[in-house]
């Protein structure tokens, strides 16, 4: 498989999600929209540490005693990187109509979107950057690992592609708008991974780094946000079970096709 398809394989998650705007009839209920947000969080915990963690400790072997550092630092300066982004980018989630971010005059449709883009900038990153090891030939990441890790990105984007078209269909966007302001809130992922692709002989030496960056970024998101989201309400045992089984299914996809 080359590396334009392996990058799309994601989008197309985000796709297929948003597509099922085009037939539902009805908003997502609590208890869905629980399991859909705590399968996404299981996938996203699992990626983070198989297919970013593991291989970033793995790279800076050299280092001995001292390999845990580069995945340390990039675990933090991940979380900063999204920290900072949700503290300025205006955005706002389904289900409330709490803004977050600087002030804006932007409508809830794209205050939604810039959500699940804040999102999806981590995934890219880390599908880039694996593609990128991959490339360089000479740090024991393969193709595999990356194909195993863009499926799984694209699994758990089906979820998020439905959460974000079915409230804009409720809140009376018309369901081919909602499915392609669902369809588009994942662009930017493609997007991440080639700019890292691009990059790669670039990136080769800080590779460790931005493995674990990727990690931490997608880890602020599953703690600050998806986690949270799954325990409101009178399902959040639906999110926890969910959670086990995307953790689960990305473990499987990662050590199977690795």
């Amino acid at each position: 498989m080359n590396t334009l398809s392996i990058i799309a394989i994601p989008f197309l998650g985000t796709i297929l999600g948003a597509s099922t705007v085009l037939f539902a009839r009805r908003s997502v209920s609590a208890r869905l929209n629980n399991a859909l947000l705590g399968f996404a969080a299981g996938v996203m915990v699992a990626a983070s540490v198989w297919s970013l963690i593991i291989p970033s400790i793995d790279l800076a072997e050299w280092m001995g005693r001292l390999s845990w550092i580069p995945a340390a630092v990039g675990i933090i300066l991940g979380m900063l990187f999204l920290l900072l982004l949700d503290s300025l980018v205006p955005h706002t989630h389904p289900g409330t109509d709490t803004r977050e971010g600087l002030k804006s005059s932007l409508g809830k449709r794209q205050m939604l979107m810039l959500a699940v883009t804040l999102h999806n900038i981590p995934e890219g990153m880390a599908v880039g950057a694996v593609i990128a090891g991959a490339l360089t030939g000479n740090t024991g990441i393969t193709i595999a690992s990356a194909t195993a890790l863009a499926i799984g990105m694209a699994i758990q984007n089906v979820p998020e592609g439905a959460i974000i078209s079915l409230p804009l269909r409720a809140d009376g966007a018309s369901r081919r708008r909602a499915f392609s302001l669902g369809a588009l809130s994942g662009i930017v992922e493609p997007i991440s991974a080639l700019v890292m692709v691009l990059l790669f002989d670039h990136i080769a030496p800080l590779l460790p780094y931005l493995l674990s960056f990727s990690a931490g970024a997608m880890l602020y998101v599953v703690v600050e946000e998806l986690i949270p989201e799954t325990q409101q309400g009178q399902h959040s045992d639906i999110g926890t079970i969910a959670f086990a089984i995307g953790f689960v299914i990305m473990m499987i996809l990662d050590v199977a096709l690795s």
